[in-house]
């Protein structure tokens, strides 16, 4: 019969180039050998071959690890049998095959151990390359949005000096023309900015400077600042306060200059979508524990099927009244809303029209 440290010179044989570790596990190897074939078979030894494996796992491949189980495996048994053979107990074989099993399910442990070190390795590899390809997105669009922004700023501004006769006489039509190019560059610029908004939002999260907002006065700046828009649409704007006829203030918690661009967008939406002699009203109702807020137009109303799509991300759905849209306006609306901790949604208006309305958490003034 062969020598058990035969085990060692087949295990590295298996290996092509044995380095430091081999030799750490072969000297390993050759202790528990020494130890388990140099006392009495009712000695089970073979526990410590749990170091060759874990040495194994830990420096060597996964083939490496079940060569080293199955040799510490065997030789656990070859025990029973050699340097002698003496009548089999019951008992000391019982403690072989228990000796065994430990051993094997060490190296299953082991293994799996290993298997989820090279996961998680994995992953944290592919995470630092998202992290890198991120920034790379990141500084891409900011530079994109900037060289983009920079000559559409450049022409609004030559555009408007042509209109106020700067660069002599413009004739009626040619301020036709102007104001309608001046207002093309400005839908533009409009539309960069929600993008690099959107993107910020989307990669680094919604940054909010919360204070006390009156949600009547963003109301009637937004109003005010879209009413050349309007006018030119022939849509009329106005503002009312549910049932009650008087002003009245609205108070929430958030970010005046986000919740501006809520209703900034939600107008844009009802004047685009309404009909020349249309009309766009924002309704303000309070309440204990919430304020609501209402944008009621008398345009296309919407499909039951676009409704629950309305807040995605570049959706532009089927009919005339979405097909006037990018799909950012509404989607930047939503973000907004949600990260002051409120819930917008839309509905159609009989017999026609759309009301979009957004809820926000109410605070007292002196808060």
């Amino acid at each position: 019969m062969l020598s058990p440290f035969s085990a060692i010179h087949t295990f590295f044989q298996a290996q092509r180039k044995p380095n430091n570790t081999y030799w750490l596990i072969a000297g390993a190897f050759a202790l528990v050998i020494s130890l388990e074939y140099a006392t009495p078979s009712e000695y089970v030894i073979g526990y410590l071959y749990t170091g060759p494996i874990l040495l194994a796992n830990s420096h060597l491949s996964r083939k490496a690890t079940f060569q080293v189980t199955l040799a510490a495996a065997g030789l656990t048994l070859l025990n029973l049998v050699y340097p002698t053979v003496e009548v089999l107990n019951p008992a000391i074989v019982a403690n072989r095959l228990i000796a065994v099993i430990a051993l094997i399910v060490t190296g299953a442990l082991s293994d799996r151990a290993y298997q989820y070190e090279e996961a998680l390795a994995q992953q944290k590899a592919q995470l630092c390359a998202q992290q890198k390809l991120a920034s790379v997105r990141q500084d891409f669009v900011s530079t994109l949005t900037h060289d983009l922004k920079t000559p559409l700023l450049g022409a609004i501004d030559t555009l408007k000096l042509l209109q106020q006769n700067y660069f002599g006489k413009v004739t009626p039509a040619q301020q036709k023309v102007f104001a309608i190019t001046i207002r093309s560059h400005q839908s533009t610029l409009q539309l960069l900015e929600t993008l690099l908004n959107i993107y910020r939002n989307d990669t680094e999260g919604l940054k909010l400077h919360v204070v006390n907002v009156d949600l009547a006065i963003l109301a009637e700046e937004a109003i005010a600042t879209l009413s050349d828009l309007a006018t030119t649409r022939r849509v009329y704007l106005c503002l009312s306060y549910g049932e009650s006829e008087f002003r009245r203030s609205v108070w929430v918690k958030g970010d005046a200059l986000q919740l501006q661009r809520v209703f900034s967008n939600l107008l844009i939406n009802g004047i685009n979508h309404s009909p020349r002699g249309g009309k766009v009203e924002v309704v303000l109702e309070s309440g204990s524990a919430y304020h609501v807020v209402k944008v009621i137009d008398n345009g296309p109303g919407i499909t039951q099927e676009e409704l629950p799509h309305l807040f995605e991300r570049f959706y532009q759905g089927h009919s005339d009244r979405q097909a006037k849209g990018s799909g950012l306006g509404l989607y930047l609306t939503r973000q907004i809303i949600e990260a002051h901790s409120g819930t917008i949604w839309a509905e159609n208006r009989i017999p026609h029209g759309a009301l979009f309305g957004f809820r926000l958490p109410a605070c007292p003034r002196d808060n």
